[in-house]
């Protein structure tokens, strides 16, 4: 995936059969739910872990100690964010860090915070 403005970034699909090109739209909504992945001490934890490389779920329990459900509901806020990919095998789902979704949460970042100076002769309006 490449950033390619503000709030739009291209996603490559390649597959035998189709080589698929998609622009999908960063706005607020979509910013707020990559954001929402780094907001919580756990999802924090559970990334710290998969950094090393992929985990099942059975090992992420163990680690972190939490409940299944919790798991559950913290791995759906990693993945919907599309910074966390998960993949199933067996009764298990395996976990592993996005490169794609990092990149892309990364680059929102930067956009988000960059300071642009767009017209340093005009002064800032008084009140």
């Amino acid at each position: 995936m490449r950033l390619i403005d503000k709030y739009l970034y291209v996603a490559y699909n390649i597959d035998r059969y189709l080589c698929e090109v998609s622009v999908l739209e960063l706005n607020e909504k979509k910013m707020a739910e990559i954001f929402k992945a780094f907001c919580d001490e756990n999802r924090i934890s559970i990334l710290k872990l998969l950094s090393t490389g992929e985990k099942c779920g059975c090992k992420l329990l163990e680690e972190i100690n939490v409940t299944q459900p919790t798991l559950s509901h913290h791995m759906k806020i990693l993945c919907d964010s599309g910074v966390v990919v998960g993949r199933k095998e067996g009764k298990w789902m395996h976990y592993s860090i996005s490169s794609d979704g990092a990149e892309i949460a990364m680059e929102c970042l930067q956009k988000l915070t960059k300071i642009t100076c767009w017209d340093l002769d005009k002064p800032c309006p008084e009140k």
